[in-house]
């Protein structure tokens, strides 16, 4: 694993931002795995600042929250359409359907899209303090595909900032799973601030468990953790 430590969070955004326009530059028509969140927002703004063109890219965002319209102001196809998609040139953006009526069959779907654009080029992921990947929860198989899973608390909690309350932030959400977002030729992993340091020193310490789902990045052959705002113990 790659690491890459910068302090301001401008440095931070500008070296993620970076790592994306190089493979699009790279290989134009790459397939890029997204993550929303208030970490990756400078990034997606670093985009726009350089008027990156995406046009011949394809985009899979890693999850979608289950009950909400993709035009719910908290849907990730409105952080995505608001922070990025509006801005710049790009080709197709694809994004679970969180109001689907058969949500098994929409995570089986999802994954033949992704398997018919010749899997992701380059994910992008952030770190949950509790180990999560997308909305992989500790306990998930690393062998998950796909699916729908149900939010722990301490993730509902973390996400409420954005809701007018927790009781409006949904209690389950589509993601992808491990073993799809392990598939990935490339994983950029983003970690910024105070508040993760004891997630990112548990990855950068401890052992590959299923108790801590981004310990599974250690056994991916091309992974660069972009961290910042926070003391590692090496």
């Amino acid at each position: 694993m790659r690491h890459i430590k910068v302090n301001r969070y401008e440095n931070f955004s500008q070296t993620a931002a970076e790592l994306m326009m190089n493979q699009v530059e790279k290989k134009p028509n790459s397939t890029l795995g997204l993550a929303t969140g208030s970490t990756p927002k400078g990034m997606y703004q670093e985009l726009v600042k350089r008027s990156a063109d995406l046009s011949q890219a394809v985009t899979f965002n890693l999850d979608e929250y289950v009950g909400i319209s993709s035009d719910h102001p908290q849907s990730y196809r409105s952080f995505m359409e608001e922070n990025l998609f509006q801005h710049i040139r790009v080709g197709e953006t694809l994004i679970p359907d969180g109001e689907a009526a058969d949500l098994a069959a929409e995570c089986e779907r999802y994954e033949q899209l992704i398997n018919q654009h010749g899997g992701i080029d380059l994910q992008v992921l952030g770190l949950g303090h509790n180990g999560h990947i997308g909305f992989n929860e500790p306990g998930t198989p690393f062998s998950s595909r796909t699916h729908v899973v149900d939010l722990a608390e301490t993730t509902r909690k973390a996400n409420a900032r954005f809701f007018n309350s927790l009781n409006e932030v949904p209690k389950k959400a589509i993601t992808m799973g491990i073993e799809t977002i392990m598939e990935a030729d490339q994983i950029i992993l983003l970690v910024y601030g105070e508040d993760k340091q004891q997630a990112v020193n548990r990855l950068l310490q401890g052992d590959v468990n299923e108790q801590f789902p981004a310990s599974i990045l250690h056994e991916h052959p091309n992974v660069t953790l972009v961290s910042g705002g926070v003391k590692v113990l090496n």
